[in-house]
C-alpha cells in the first residue's frame, strides 16, 4: 500500500514538472493517474480489492465513495480530452488541485 502512495508522489511531481513547463496534456495526465492512484488506495483500504479498469474503479467509487465518484467522473471527461485535443493550464490545475485535495484525505484517512 505505501507504494502506491510513493507513486502518488511521483505522479505529483511529475505533473508539476510539466505544468511548469507548459506541458498541459502530460501535466493532466500525470495529475489524473495520480486521483487513480489515491481512489485505488480507499478502494482497497475500504473492500480489500484492487479495481481492474476505469469501469470497475468508477463502479466501486460510485458504491463506496459517492462523493470522490461525482468529483472524479467530472474530471475524467477533462483527462480523455487529453488523448486528442490541446488542454490549456486551467485544465491541468483543476485536476492538480483535487489531485492534492484527495491525497490530503487520504492522508487524514491513516
Amino acid at each position: 500500500m505505501e507504494e502506491l502512495l510513493k507513486n502518488v508522489v511521483e505522479f505529483l511531481e511529475s505533473g508539476e514538472d510539466n505544468l511548469k513547463k507548459r506541458r498541459f496534456n502530460a501535466s493532466v495526465s500525470d495529475f489524473f493517474k495520480a486521483i487513480v492512484i489515491l481512489c485505488d488506495y480507499l478502494i482497497y483500504k475500504e473492500i480489500k480489492t484492487m479495481p481492474k479498469n476505469h469501469k470497475d474503479r468508477f463502479s466501486l467509487l460510485k458504491t463506496y465513495f459517492r462523493d470522490i465518484y461525482n468529483q472524479v467522473s467530472k474530471l475524467f471527461d477533462i483527462y480523455i480530452k487529453s488523448y486528442n485535443l490541446r488542454l490549456n493550464e486551467d485544465d491541468a490545475n483543476k485536476i492538480k488541485e483535487y489531485a492534492n485535495e484527495l491525497k490530503k484525505f487520504v492522508e487524514d484517512q491513516k
